[in-house]
Parts: C-alpha cells; sequence; structure tokens
C-alpha cells in the first residue's frame, strides 16, 4: 500500500536573462520537508557564486516542516553572505505564507 502521505519531492530550473542580469528559477513541487530539503540546498547552493538572481517557486510546495523552512533560511543567508546574487522566493502558497509570517521571517525574505 503506498503512502500517500509522502509525496515525493523534486524540481527544475530554468535560466533566462532579465535586464542583463541571469535568473534562474527553480520550480518547487511536493513537499520540502526533513527527508528532501538537502537535495535542494546542494542544487541552490551550487548556483549561488555563479550570480544574478535565483527565484524559488514554491506554488507547487503542498507541505514545508521545520527543516524545509531551515534550508530556504540557509540559502537566503548564504546568499545575503556571499554577495554575488540574490535569492527570493515566490508565489508561496498561503499556508507557507502563514508559517513565514508565524516564525518572523517575513523581513529576511523580503530583502
Amino acid at each position: 500500500m503506498a503512502d500517500t502521505a509522502d509525496k515525493s519531492f523534486h524540481f527544475e530550473s530554468e535560466s533566462t536573462v532579465e535586464d542583463d542580469v541571469k535568473v534562474t528559477t527553480v520550480r518547487c513541487h511536493g513537499r520540502l520537508v526533513n527527508q528532501t530539503a538537502g537535495e535542494l540546498r546542494d542544487f541552490v547552493k551550487a548556483l549561488i557564486p555563479q550570480g544574478g538572481t535565483i527565484r524559488l517557486d514554491l506554488t507547487d510546495v503542498d507541505f514545508m516542516d521545520s527543516l524545509g523552512l531551515g534550508t530556504l533560511v540557509g540559502l537566503k543567508v548564504s546568499a545575503i553572505h556571499q554577495g554575488y546574487c540574490t535569492l527570493e522566493l515566490v508565489n508561496l502558497t498561503p499556508r507557507i505564507q502563514e508559517l513565514v509570517k508565524l516564525t518572523s521571517l517575513t523581513k529576511l525574505f523580503s530583502s
């Protein structure tokens, strides 16, 4: 019997150029949780030194646990400290918007 509560996490990326700036959009799907966050972290962390803008599109992320949120915070902080790129969260579901608000991370992700 399949565990329907554990929807697999996956993502795809696409790079474009907007106003002479490289923009890489990473579209995430599924559950960003303890078992899946490392894959996203490793992929995005390798993009940061390349510069430009990284957009994490969370339209299809239906659940995020504390490690998933911590992964996003760590990536944002890495992007800020390395200074090579801007990391943005886009298309947050109402549930994830509320999680960001409840954890007082709205300001961090809006910078």
